[in-house]
């Protein structure tokens, strides 16, 4: 059977690209390597929880097109300010503390925008010697899933510029909401794509299950995947190859830890381990109430933790939040599990960032190749990149751009 389109990836940019093509009546089919669908929008259920292991926010929430979907389709949207700018009680970051490290961040911004360095190396902005230098490399990799090292002045700016406060949640989960939107089709799991060739009157995708026939394909796997070849296109597709390169996944990774005396955490708060080390996890105190904390950590944090496992990492989570609430907190916590996104087949890291004079790579790796093969994913957004909508826009753009060919 040929297809119309044959989409390979089942993330937020596939289901988008899915759900797109099959309300204008397109045949579909979509491929995806792993076991589930969601991509980096993985919800998992841990003693009787929905866990966020991927994207758990809803960020720029008033333009975010996945709340009205998530509304629509019966998700509980949780709208509201979150505790991560707020450090409860003062512990281990008392307000001067507090206030002096966000005027940091804020001066560092201001100097990215009023007068960036010719390097477009965000380290390069930093204040030289700076008190709280740390403190902005450890929120670097929170946002961006990278050191200020390794980050590109312009693509910061880009997302920066476009970003707004709301930042909204699903008490459902995120990768739950993502997995029920998808419509029907013809869906196969446990299927990677090995190659794509365009023959001129079409596309063959090359399965460990056989061959697929497609008029187009649209490949929205992650730039780290694309980099290694995992998918043979072909010489017309050296550019993208190179693109992706350039826009290699940061890595964000979750520790969760369950609390066995909710009484003694106030729910919705949130605790940074220590703001003068740019390793340091930020941990977000019972969300929706739940008896667990969300330790997150970013760039190099995550790094080092991925490095040592989840056990270890759990055990470096308990003991930053023992230093500041007193070792006896250490009876009322158990891990519970924990995300390793370097080490996750078929994605293998987080989110994108373009690397020092190269965020003109987004750009790139969005166009099509000879009108058969378009790209889809977070990293092909040229704002809102390393966001689970980012991922969702360019899944419907490249459907409309497959549409708008005629393939």
């Amino acid at each position: 059977m040929e297809y119309d389109v044959a989409i390979v990836g089942a993330g937020a940019a596939g289901i988008a690209a899915a759900r797109t093509l099959v309300a204008q009546h397109r045949s579909v089919i979509l491929l995806e390597a792993s076991s589930r669908l969601g991509g980096r929008g993985c919800t998992i259920g841990l003693a009787g929880m929905p866990i966020d292991f991927g994207c758990g926010w809803l960020h720029s929430a008033d333009r975010n097109p996945l709340v009205g979907i998530g509304e629509q389709a019966g998700f509980t949207i949780v709208r509201g300010t979150s505790a991560w700018t707020e450090q409860w009680r003062g512990l281990g970051f008392d307000a001067e503390e507090k206030a002096a490290a966000g005027d940091a961040w804020a001066a560092l911004e201001q100097r990215l925008h009023d007068s960036p360095p010719a390097s477009d190396r965000a380290s390069d902005a930093l204040a030289p010697a700076g008190e709280w230098n740390a403190f902005c490399r450890a929120l670097s990799g929170y946002m961006n899933g990278a050191d200020l090292d390794r980050l590109s002045v312009a693509d910061f700016l880009a997302y920066d510029d476009a970003a707004t406060e709301y930042n909204w949640r699903v008490r459902e989960g995120y990768g739950t909401l993502l997995s029920a939107s998808l419509p029907q089709l013809d869906l196969r799991l446990g299927t990677p794509v090995r190659g794509i060739a365009n023959d001129g009157r079409g596309v063959r995708l090359d399965t460990g299950r056989g061959t697929v026939e497609a008029r187009a394909a649209i490949v929205t796997i992650s730039t780290n995947l694309l980099a290694s070849g995992a998918i043979a296109l072909g010489a017309s597709a050296n550019e993208h190859l190179h693109a992706a390169t350039q826009l290699p996944l940061g890595l964000a990774d979750k520790v969760f830890l369950e609390i066995l005396a909710p009484e003694a955490f106030e729910t919705e708060t949130h605790l940074i381990g220590n703001p003068r080390d740019p390793n340091t996890g930020s941990y977000y105190i019972r969300p929706f109430g739940m008896p667990v904390i969300e330790a997150f950590y970013g760039g190099p944090g995550a790094d080092m933790l991925e490095r040592v496992g989840v056990s270890e990492a759990a055990r470096f989570a308990i003991d930053e939040l023992a230093a500041l609430l007193g070792s006896e907190v250490r009876a009322k916590l158990r891990p519970l599990g924990g995300s390793q996104w370097c080490r996750t087949d078929w994605i293998n890291g987080s989110y994108s960032h373009a690397l020092p004079g190269h965020a003109g790579a987004r750009a790139i790796l969005a166009r099509p190749i000879e009108e058969r093969i378009f790209f889809a994913g977070e990293a092909t957004h040229p704002t809102d990149f390393s966001t689970a909508h980012g991922a969702w826009q360019s899944g419907i753009r490249a459907a409309n751009e497959v549409i708008d060919s005629r393939p």
